[in-house]
């Protein structure tokens, strides 16, 4: 049994599908923190402090101070392990809302460049499992956001000439395990701990969707004309309407689609129309940058870590939530 501090457990929604596994396991001391742009001094074992996991929300913290003012407070106070506030892509790069991570990255191997001084770790999922039921929410925490893999309008804004581009989806019920496990594992982390529910090409994707949302419209033959895994002549029948962008188009920040993302994150919910509008295309923007550049890639780490652990398959996990509906 071990002290685990959880920064911003508080508020943040992943944060408390977390704090929920480690209660399950009834193995650790649990403390929240809540946050704080100042730096407090804790003398060293004052905190007595084992594992300390960071929720600050990166959108509200857009020059990561409190989170390198807890890295400086969590050296000082003598914690063991930390883990920075990532729960997402591998690479930031395209993702202004998530640019600030790389700053603490940065931050935290500078510190330990010639030496250990605080074991830390990334934990990278890919993009949560759960995004693919919008609007229905399949969590107890997590709040329902929309993607550009629109499951709920069979839909769909991919790369063209990108059809196997790789993306991994983890539920956030597997990563709160996985958390809860690396914890209670005596094993030094390794600097990033990618976790894989299911490493899915954008094609694969797209046929997920034919089989569970199950409404067979008009071929795409300039998607699927490369696919292999899809030339049998018979399959000509998709469930999504798919737009096609253009690269050069994306690398210019435009998205030349007929739809895009309306559901916004708490995070902005109450900013301006027109910044939220302008928001939600460079999210989709860059989601689909990082697709076709490797960002939604994650590693295997804590699979191989863990490889008795069985991940939420995603067909399943969605034919679950849209059997029976509309």
């Amino acid at each position: 049994m071990v002290h685990v501090a959880i920064a911003g457990g508080s508020g943040p929604e992943v944060a408390r599908e977390v704090i929920d596994a480690l209660l399950a396991t009834n193995n650790h001391e649990l403390t929240v923190l809540s946050r704080g742009p100042e730096v407090h001094d804790y003398p060293q074992g004052q905190l007595e402090v084992h594992t300390l996991p960071s929720f600050i929300q990166p959108l509200s913290d857009p020059n990561q101070t409190a989170q390198k003012n807890l890295i400086d407070a969590a050296i000082t106070a003598g914690v063991k392990r930390f883990a920075p506030s990532e729960y997402g892509s591998k690479e930031t790069a395209n993702m202004p809302w998530w640019s600030g991570k790389a700053s603490t990255r940065s931050y935290l191997a500078c510190i330990n460049a010639e030496s250990t001084v605080m074991e830390y770790t990334l934990f990278q999922p890919g993009l949560f499992l759960n995004y693919l039921a919008h609007p229905y929410r399949t969590s107890r925490h997590l709040t329902p956001l929309q993607t550009v893999f629109d499951f709920e309008h069979r839909r769909a804004i991919v790369v063209k000439d990108h059809p196997n581009a790789i993306m991994t989806f983890t539920s956030v019920t597997d990563l709160a395990a996985i958390i809860a496990l690396a914890i209670n594992c005596p094993a030094k982390w390794p600097p990033t701990s990618g976790i894989s529910g299911n490493r899915l090409t954008v094609a694969q994707i797209l046929a997920i969707g034919e089989r569970v949302r199950g409404q067979p419209v008009p071929s795409f033959p300039s998607f699927f004309s490369a696919l292999s895994t899809f030339a049998n002549p018979s399959f000509a029948c998709r469930p999504f309407t798919v737009g096609e962008v253009h690269l050069e188009d994306l690398e210019r920040g435009e998205l030349k689609t007929s739809w895009g993302l309306q559901v916004v994150h708490r995070a902005v919910a109450g900013e301006e129309e027109a910044a939220v509008k302008a928001m939600l295309e460079q999210v989709a923007v860059g989601t689909l940058l990082g697709c076709v550049k490797g960002a939604w890639e994650s590693g295997e780490e804590m699979n191989r870590l863990f490889p008795e652990y069985e991940f939420e398959d995603a067909e399943e996990f969605l034919r679950g939530v849209f059997e029976g509906k509309p």
